[in-house]
């Protein structure tokens, strides 16, 4: 318990962990306008405290840590636990679905936006100590960044071991600074009283609402925290929460405050760093780069998790990822994601131009995403644990009561910079909801082209009658074993129907097999096979993955030969059809706009062949013209 609490430090904690460089400072800075008198500090102080205690320590800590997917947590997680796909779901189940993949888009601007507002907020300290830097803030920033992402594709196995460690120290500095705060202004542990935070609305009216948007800063980790549960478990989480990171941020937040009381606000342009002496400042910019590069890992090996969900789910185009560790399932490396959040984060650097603008951008996808966990941990109430109405009704209003005015504080930001995780997140969500659409538009055409052979046919029972008719036939068979690949699991194959009518000729084993992903995040491998003997060689097998696995075609065949089914992979030939969709307005389905976009992404995927890890030597591939 405690080695796993160690590792969620560096893991889980990296991005809540550095707020306190920020958070603080933005309540005073900005469009904000508002002056660092005692009342504010205390008041500020109040709000942070209990958004700490009923944000992360209640709602995610003690509550939706428990609607975990066999462990596994994060918005994709949730979405599957409540299995909106299956054939019994109530019609609420499909705007459910798109609630929870526009979370997940939410998602993606905070990992862009992470490491960008983290590392600027570290090296900025080096202002306080000396103006010579303040030219060099921007580049000696990009060089870290483009540092971090560079070191991906070697994966965390070795770095990672330090992360736990560091962060320890981290965290034991944030107390250590906070409490030498505290002892110069003690008066402010009086800040614990929520009647300050009601007293700061009543002085401050809309001005104290608009803070609220700089206030969340100090929660927007809890998400990811949720999301990295199943590398570690629930009770590692809590433990490091309540045992370190928790009164470590208290003791830090309100050190600030103390300072910024002490210093009759002199201090509001970097009350973090003005915590520390003289003589520990470069140290301690040092120290606060390097749990910004841990945060900034984390929450990259976040994104890369992420998307492989969504890919396993269905949600994106299928794309090359590599496991970086052959110890750890989590660390994986998706080398086009990798890039992307690269520019895009170099790009939010550049155009931003310090910590403080971009504080005005960060926040409102995470408010965002946080509002729809607690309405989809609503249904997870309802629907999974069969709680009462009474039960669920008044805990999710509760819920909504600190959810909805953080969300509508940040809502505010978007004139100043908000709208780029708004924009990143339509721009996701279209994406996600296109590829969505479009699988299901080919999947129905495809059924629909071959249900039209089978009508010529003549053919009530396909797959049966396919077998029968290969009895009687003077079909020509092989040596050799051939496996056709395919999307169903029911029916014969288009492309085995194309293959027998050019070629005239079998192997003597046909494997039709179907690769299924599960709702759950890992399936045991004694459950990975189904295996259906059709006669006359013929064998339908469907292969089972969790959403957080990565399929492996050859090595689910050689796990056959535990059920009976022995096959020589040299003499193995693998069948792939490859559709090329043609985009049209004469069949219904989507927009032509966005026919025209899956058609460029179906171009663009990774090839079943890598994909399903299979030999690309021994596959021979058969095309098919689709329209759309």
């Amino acid at each position: 318990m405690v080695v796993l609490g160690l590792a969620a430090l560096g893991i889980s904690y990296g991005d809540i962990g550095t707020s306190p460089l920020y958070a603080l400072r933005e309540c005073f800075r900005g469009a904000n306008h508002l002056t660092p008198s005692d009342a504010n500090v205390l008041g500020i102080l109040s709000l942070i405290f209990w958004a700490l205690i009923l944000v992360v320590s209640t709602k995610y800590m003690l509550f939706v840590t428990r609607a975990n997917n066999n462990g596994e947590g994060g918005m994709l997680a949730l979405v599957a636990l409540l299995n909106p796909w299956r054939k019994n779901a109530g019609p609420h189940s499909k705007w459910l679905l798109r609630l929870g993949i526009f979370g997940t888009a939410l998602l993606y601007g905070s990992f862009m936006l992470t490491p960008a507002i983290s590392v600027s907020s570290a090296v900025e300290g080096l202002n306080v100590a000396t103006t010579v830097f303040e030219p060099y803030v921007i580049p000696i920033t990009i060089a870290i960044l483009v540092a971090l992402f560079a070191i991906q594709s070697r994966g965390t196995e070795t770095v990672g071991r330090f992360f736990g460690p560091v962060m320890v120290v981290w965290f034991t500095t944030l107390a250590s600074l906070g409490i030498y705060g505290i002892v110069q202004e003690p008066g402010v542990l009086a800040a614990v009283n929520p009647l300050r935070a009601i007293e700061f609305f009543s002085i401050n009216h809309w001005t104290g609402f608009v803070v609220l948007g700089a206030v969340f800063l100090v929660v927007t980790g809890g998400e990811a925290m949720y999301a990295d549960m199943g590398h570690f478990g629930r009770r590692p989480i809590q433990l490091a929460w309540f045992g370190l990171v928790l009164p470590a941020l208290l003791l830090n937040y309100y050190g600030q405050g103390a300072i910024l009381i002490h210093s009759q606000g002199q201090s509001a342009s970097q009350p973090f760093y003005n915590l520390a002496p003289h003589w520990a400042l470069y140290p301690l910019v040092g120290l606060a780069t390097i749990a910004t590069v841990i945060a900034s890992q984390a929450v990259i090996s976040g994104a890369f998790s992420l998307t492989r969900q969504a890919v396993q789910l269905g949600q994106l185009p299928p794309m090359r990822l590599f496991q970086t560790s052959s110890e750890e399932y989590g660390q994986i490396y998706v080398p086009t994601l990798n890039w992307l959040l690269m520019l895009a984060t170099i790009g939010l650097v550049l155009g931003f131009r310090t910590s403080t603008n971009l504080a005005w951008a960060y926040g409102v996808g995470i408010s965002f995403a946080m509002t729809i966990t607690t309405v989809l941990a609503f249904f997870i109430m309802r629907e999974r644990w069969e709680w009462p109405l009474w039960v669920a009704g008044p805990m999710t209003v509760a819920f909504l009561l600190v959810d909805l005015p953080f969300f509508g504080a940040n809502l505010l930001k978007v004139p100043h910079g908000g709208w780029f995780p708004v924009l990143t997140a339509v721009a996701m969500f279209t994406l996600m909801s296109t590829w969505q659409r479009g699988r299901e538009l080919l999947s129905r055409r495809l059924m629909h082209d071959e249900k039209q052979e089978e009508d010529n046919a003549d053919e009530s029972a396909p797959l049966e009658a396919f077998v029968r008719e290969l009895a009687d036939s003077e079909t020509i068979r092989v040596e050799g074993t051939a496996i056709f690949l395919t999307g169903s699991d029911a029916g014969t194959l288009p492309m085995l129907h194309h293959h027998l009518q050019h070629n005239h000729v079998l192997h003597e084993r046909v494997l039709l097999l179907t690769v299924r992903t599960e709702d759950a995040p890992r399936v045991p491998a004694a459950e990975r096979l189904e295996i259906d003997d059709l006669g006359q060689g013929v064998y339908r097998v469907i292969v089972h993955y969790g959403f957080m696995q990565t399929p492996n075609v050859p090595v689910a065949v050689r796990f056959a030969e535990r059920f009976g089914l022995e096959v020589d992979m040299e003499q193995v030939t693998f069948y792939i059809g490859r559709a090329t969709i043609i985009p049209t307005d004469e069949v219904p389905g989507m927009m032509l706009w966005r026919e025209k976009l899956f058609a460029f992404m179906a171009r663009n995927a990774i090839q079943p062949t890598s994909y399903y890890k299979v030999p690309p030597q021994r596959v021979i591939e058969l095309g098919l013209r689709v329209e759309i």
